[in-house]
C-alpha cells in the first residue's frame, strides 16, 4: 500500500507501539502488528488490530489505572 501520509514510501508488515489516552488514562501496548511506511515510519492497522487495542484500552479505563503498558498478544 502507498502512504497517504508522506507520498513517497510502500509499507511493509512489522511492528510498532501504540500510545492511547482516555481521559486521565493511558495506555501503551508494544509489539502491535500493522503496515508500516518505509519511508516516514507512519502505521496503519487492521480494524481486527483496532478493535482489540479499543477493548483493552476500554477493560484500562474501567479498571481505574492511570497508566498500563501491555504487550500486544494475538
Amino acid at each position: 500500500m502507498d502512504c497517504v501520509i508522506c507520498k513517497h514510501g510502500t509499507t511493509e508488515s512489522g511492528l510498532v507501539t501504540v500510545s492511547l489516552s482516555r481521559g486521565n488514562t493511558v495506555i501503551v501496548v508494544k509489539e502491535v502488528p500493522a503496515e508500516v511506511c518505509a519511508n516516514c515510519g507512519e502505521y496503519y492497522l487492521s480494524e481486527e488490530v483496532s478493535k482489540k487495542l479499543l477493548s483493552k484500552a476500554n477493560a484500562a479505563v474501567a479498571s481505574g489505572a492511570e497508566v498500563e503498558i501491555l504487550r500486544y498478544a494475538a
